[in-house]
């Protein structure tokens, strides 16, 4: 199963400046329990945002035209040889950044959101849009504000719908 996971906000701005828009540490616990244990594949910008590097505990699959090496990283020309050396059945999650998630979305099975309700100022980075009429909403979680949350946001899942 191929399944997108990103958190975006209103107008589906994910990043800015190769940082994330939101510090949401629920969103954060959330992708962790999600990709632990998993194949993760992520443009080499979104890799390199990582500060201690590769994410432990999952394979990190990082796609680039230019780097052929990275530590803790297999890595890959293009998205369509990263799939073809994942095993039949693999749960993969995209992570980023917004070429990948352009690249994949015809692909993926499953969008794992965190739909956060705020506009930012400020993001050059985007999810891009998909038609929500193929897409099944199978969780929806709503979260308000708290000590640790500035924004009120909402964990939703999607799965393709069946055509």
């Amino acid at each position: 199963m191929i399944t997108l996971i990103a958190a975006v906000a209103s107008n589906m701005a994910i990043g800015y400046q190769n940082k994330l828009l939101y510090w949401l540490p629920n969103d954060l616990k959330r992708f962790k329990a999600l990709t632990t244990g998993h194949t993760i594949i992520m443009g080499r910008k979104t890799f390199e945002s990582f500060p201690k590097g590769a994410l432990p505990n999952r394979r990190n699959v990082v796609l680039s035209r230019t780097i052929t090496e990275l530590p803790g990283a297999d890595v890959y020309p293009n998205l369509e040889a990263a799939l073809a050396s994942c095993a039949p059945g693999e749960d993969i999650y995209i992570i980023g950044g917004d070429s990948v998630y352009r690249q994949a979305i015809g692909m993926a099975d499953r969008l794992c959101l965190t739909e956060i309700d705020d506009t930012p100022k400020e993001a050059d980075a985007y999810f891009p849009d998909f038609d929500k009429t193929e897409w099944e909403v199978v969780a929806n979680e709503p979260h308000d504000t708290d000590e640790k949350h500035a924004y009120r946001y909402s964990f939703v899942d999607y799965l393709r719908a069946p055509s």
